[in-house]
């Protein structure tokens, strides 16, 4: 079989994953990219031997060689990209969130249902080996119904400035850029439940914080401490229609000791913690067990994790596989988003 001709829309730092994790994969071939930033979109095109170089993303999706897109821009032109592609008869893997609303979500959507091209959402952590582990067990009914989950990603100090604190093409802070994928994580392990109602509270408290010193962490490569419009902290109590619920908490900044991620699941037979390192916790002859697997890498591996997200999206374009995170549930995931946000504007519970 030919090798996949893949075309890299946005040249930013996510890129980079995309087009290392291509370019390790011998089923594909980078053939074009394109950015704002002509001189950004030559120096990724040479070093990965790129030949075709764009700078207007309707002049590469006119190219009939390109197979197939990664979308890598700000989130509020996801939709716009992801549906020119499509129509163009790309299949597309868009990074995370799918857009920045529910009306755009369905459009994608909609346009994934004319076209009959795959759409595959970047929630990578779906593709990473410990969620793969976690999921066999589910699968072979180890754990039970998953009723119960919370997650945590706080940052003492960290927001990136540039378009990641403008809300108007980010479409959010923490809770749209690093609480998407632990929210989806959960989501997605206790069985893509359709949510029912939602509470959630988002706070603007303490802004950039460009005045600590001796604390470093990401900037944008647009940082610019002066411009920021989105949250610093969000929290929400999501509730599913299978009576099952999720408990979360997400910051770019807050006042805290030290920096914190986990994801815990909790069921009927057993639980689970992905985060901050994989366990299993069971019950054998009225003893409760804590379970450690022996892998590679007990956390999330970074590198890892999209080196198997984007060997699945080949894998999909040849039509050897079924994507394992559809349009559907970008969808699904853009209603939470949107919920916990509409929720704390209103003041009140959500309810579907």
């Amino acid at each position: 079989m030919s090798k996949i001709r893949i075309g890299v829309i946005g040249a930013g730092s996510i890129s980079e994953m995309h087009l290392k994790s291509y370019h390790t994969n011998p089923d594909a071939e980078l053939y074009a990219i394109c950015d704002l930033n002509e001189e950004r979109a030559k120096a990724k095109a040479e070093k990965y031997g790129i030949t075709h170089i764009y700078t207007n993303y309707e002049d590469l999706l006119a190219n009939d060689a390109i197979d197939a897109i990664s979308i890598c821009t700000w989130n509020n032109s996801h939709a716009q990209i992801s549906i020119a592609a499509l129509e163009a008869g790309k299949n597309v893997l868009t990074e995370k969130p799918l857009c920045t609303s529910v009306k755009e979500a369905l459009e994608v959507e909609d346009a994934v249902r004319r076209t009959g091209k795959t759409l595959q959402v970047g929630f990578v952590r779906r593709y990473a080996s410990n969620t793969r582990i976690i999921k066999s067990f589910l699968d072979n009914n180890e754990l039970g119904d998953i009723y119960y989950a919370k997650a945590s990603c706080i940052r003492r100090l960290g927001n990136p400035g540039g378009w990641f604190s403008d809300v108007d093409r980010s479409g959010g802070g923490p809770l749209i850029d690093v609480g998407v994928h632990v929210i989806d994580l959960c989501w997605y392990l206790m069985g893509r439940p359709k949510v029912k109602s939602i509470s959630g509270n988002t706070y603007k408290k303490l802004g950039n914080r460009a005045n600590v010193k001796n604390l470093a962490f990401y900037k944008a490569a647009d940082y610019d401490p002066t411009h920021n419009t989105v949250e610093d902290l969000a929290n929400a109590l999501i509730r599913f229609e299978n009576g099952a619920s999720i408990l979360v908490d997400v910051s770019f900044t807050l006042h805290a000791k030290e920096d914190e991620l986990t994801v815990k699941l909790y069921g009927e037979k057993g639980g689970a913690e992905l985060e901050p390192q994989l366990s299993i916790i069971t019950e054998k002859y009225d003893t409760i067990l804590n379970l450690t697997p022996q892998i590679n890498n007990l956390s999330f591996d970074f590198v890892a994790g999209f080196q198997d997200e984007i060997n699945y999206f080949i894998e999909v374009c040849q039509g050897k596989k079924e994507t394992l995170s559809p349009v559907q549930d970008g969808v699904e995931m853009m209603k939470i988003l949107c919920g916990v946000y509409e929720s704390s504007e209103k003041g009140e519970e959500i309810r579907f």
